[in-house]
Formats: structure tokens, sequence, C-alpha cells
């Protein structure tokens, strides 16, 4: 509509995508982290469904002279909900509200409830923004494990709005078995009660959700196409080359990633580390790995932790060794086969020619440099070990060859 209009947006849970432009650089952010003079945080349980603990609650509420909410995920559950407050605690008196009433209906029990004619609003979802009612200090929300993270933390935000110490119990069903990420949703927010633990908490939803697609319409979810490390760096680049006006430095061998092919297995096998995130995160500390005591350090440590290395994983360091090496020699790629391998410099030029052209004399007969600035090694390796090694004894001397 317009290219020079600034837009701020205020907000106390962000949504992955929109916290995920703010940490890459593509919006800028700030946090406001001091709370209301007097201000409480919301003492927080996750429990199972226990009506005399709800009772209790709900009756304590009543007894200091405030209100409550009961929250439910499902219109379907409020008759159950009745019945259960009609039974267990019928000294309190409750208002019912949910989205497939008349406005005119919802507003009018809203008022009410506003106006304290009630101790107690059993509603479902339409309550989690824009209701501010200090004397409700009661939260219980049935069937916590339904809702979302950032859903929750904006529901537990109606309570708690005066001075007054409130109170959430999240409600799980005791007879079923939650889902890993309910868990995980039910914990991070019990854990995070200090007040303004918005950001903290959108953090975490960030990482149990995904990031979304920064060009597309989804608000959340992992980037499987591109791969989330790739599609980091990409964005990281492009936000640089944007705030630099589009001058850009040209590559330096540290920029680079040399890809070497050969046909030896090159792994964590799952057998040696059966957990998918730990061994994730170790492939992201090794291509973080800058020279080979790094990479004899992180041996040791595996070694330390889960025994003596496979043959996979060590072939996988060798050729993080080789990919160094090739940095530091200016190379693009290094084709390896049983009859030798065939080196492809980045842009075609070498560091040091004089250094390069000494190496292939010293090489003799089995290296060649092509008038395209491509270096062929004709060199027989009888099995993928073999050729593997020589890679790497080929990248140790064009390093050492590049100075």
């Amino acid at each position: 509509m317009k290219a020079d209009v600034h837009v701020l947006t205020l907000t106390a849970t962000p949504i992955p995508r929109t916290l995920q432009m703010a940490m890459s650089g593509l919006r800028e952010l700030s946090v406001i982290q001091t709370p209301p003079v007097d201000r409480l945080a919301v003492r927080t349980y996750v429990m199972p469904w226990d009506p005399v603990v709800l009772r209790e609650a709900l009756l304590r509420e009543h007894y200091r002279g405030g209100q409550a909410y009961f929250v439910t995920p499902r219109i379907s559950d409020i008759p159950d909900i009745e019945k259960f407050l009609r039974e267990d605690v019928p000294e309190i008196s409750y208002v019912i509200a949910h989205g497939q009433m008349a406005p005119t209906e919802v507003e009018e029990r809203m008022s009410a409830f506003y106006d304290r004619r009630y101790d107690l609003l059993v509603s479902t979802t339409i309550i989690e923004s824009g209701l501010d009612i200090p004397s409700a200090n009661t939260l219980i929300v049935n069937r916590a494990d339904k809702f979302g993270l950032a859903q929750l933390y904006q529901i537990r935000g109606r309570v708690g709005r005066a001075k007054t110490r409130a109170y959430a119990y999240l409600t799980t069903p005791p007879e079923r078995q939650m889902t890993e990420a309910a868990d995980k949703r039910l914990k991070v927010l019990s854990d995070l009660e200090s007040l303004g633990a918005g950001f903290q908490l959108a953090s975490h939803d960030l990482d149990i959700r995904g990031a979304g697609n920064l060009l597309g319409d989804e608000q959340s979810g992992h980037i499987k196409e591109v791969g989330y490390e790739l599609y980091q760096s990409m964005l990281e680049e492009a936000i640089m080359d944007a705030k630099a006006g589009g001058l850009r430095d040209e590559i330096r061998p540290k920029d680079l990633s040399p890809s070497i092919t050969v046909d030896a297995p090159i792994m964590i096998p799952e057998d040696y580390i059966p957990d998918l995130d730990l061994r994730m995160g170790l492939y992201r500390r090794l291509n973080d790995v800058e020279d080979k005591q790094g990479i004899e350090e992180f041996a040791a440590e595996l070694i330390d932790r889960f025994g003596k290395l496979p043959e996979p994983t060590d072939n996988l360091l060798r050729l993080i060794e080789a990919k160094l090496n090739a940095k530091k020699a200016c190379i693009a790629k290094i084709d390896v086969g049983p009859r030798g391998a065939l080196v492809t410099f980045f842009d075609d030029k070498f560091p040091n020619v004089a250094g390069l052209l000494a190496y292939v004399d010293k090489l003799g007969e089995t290296a060649r440099l092509r008038p395209d600035m491509k270096l062929v090694i004709t060199r027989a390796w009888a099995n993928p070990s073999a050729r593997l090694h020589g890679a790497l004894q080929l990248s140790r001397g064009l390093a050492k060859a590049a100075g």
C-alpha cells in the first residue's frame, strides 16, 4: 500500500513466524519486562481432573469475595461441567457463555458477570482476549492438553489483573495419555509463571511448532523442503546483503563449503547414538569445528560418552578434516574415484600458484594440472577407505601448498 509507513506490533506472545522475523533481523525487537506496580505472578498448577481440589479452589475464591473462570475447549463439554458444579459446588452461582449464542445474549451474560451477579463464568475460548475483570482471580481450564501454548498463556492472562494473587488450574483427563507435544506445552507453561514470561514462552512455542514460512502464509511449521540450518544461513546472507545496500564482499575461504564426493560410509549410525535430536546436535557442532585440534577433541568426547568410534563416524571426522584443508586451499570440489581424483578450485584460482606448481612437480607423473585449472590425480585406490584416506592426504598437501 505504501513504502514509507512504519509499523509497530505489540503482542504478549508473538506467533512463531513473527518471533523468527525479529530474531533473524528482519524486524527490530524491543521487550517490555517491567510489570505494573504490585502485580503478582499467577500461580499455575498442571494436574489431572480432581473434583475435590477444584471445589476447594472455587470455594476459596468465593469466600474471599472474588470471581472465577471455567474454560473448556468444546461446547459439548459444558453439560458435564454444569453437572459437576451442581453436585460438587452448589454454594456458587454460575453463568454460561459461548460462541454459538446470539451476540446480544453473550453481551448480557458478560455484563451480568462483570457486575458481579455471578461467581463463576463457564465459557469456551471466547474470553481469551480483551476481557479485563480485576475481581476474577481463579481460572480452571478443562482439557488443557487441547489448547496451544500461546492460547493457554492468553487465557491465563485473564486472571491476576489486579493486586490480588491469582491461581490457574490446568486440568488433564486422568484416564488418557497425553501426546508428547501437549505434555511439553503444559510443562513449559507451569515452569514459566513469572511476570513478563511471554517472550520466553514464545521462544518455546517457536521451538515446538517451528518458524513457519517467511514467503508463504504458514504461521508455524518446520521448513522441511530447505532444511532449517540452510534456510537460516540463506536468510542471514540475504539480510546482510540488504543491509549492505547490495554491496557484497567477494567470498572468502572461510565462507566456502567444499564438496568432497567419496563412496565411503560417512555418518553417525543410529545404533551408536539412537536419539535423533542428539545426533542432529552433534552434526551441527561438528559443522562448526574450525581446526584439527577441535576434531580431535570432538572425537575424544564421543569416545568418552558413547564408546569406540564406528567406522562410518571415523570416516566422517576424516572427511571434516579434509573439508577444513580444502577451505584453506580455496578448493570448491574434490571428486574421488577408484582411479584417482579431480580437484576443482573456487573461481578457477589458487592462492599460491608457485606452491601449487611445486606440489604438482613433487607428485610427478601421478598429478597433472589442466589448462582449465583443474588438478587431475591418477592413483589406484582399491577400496572406499583408501579413497577417503587419499582425499585427506591430497587436501593436506594442497593446504600446505596454499601457505
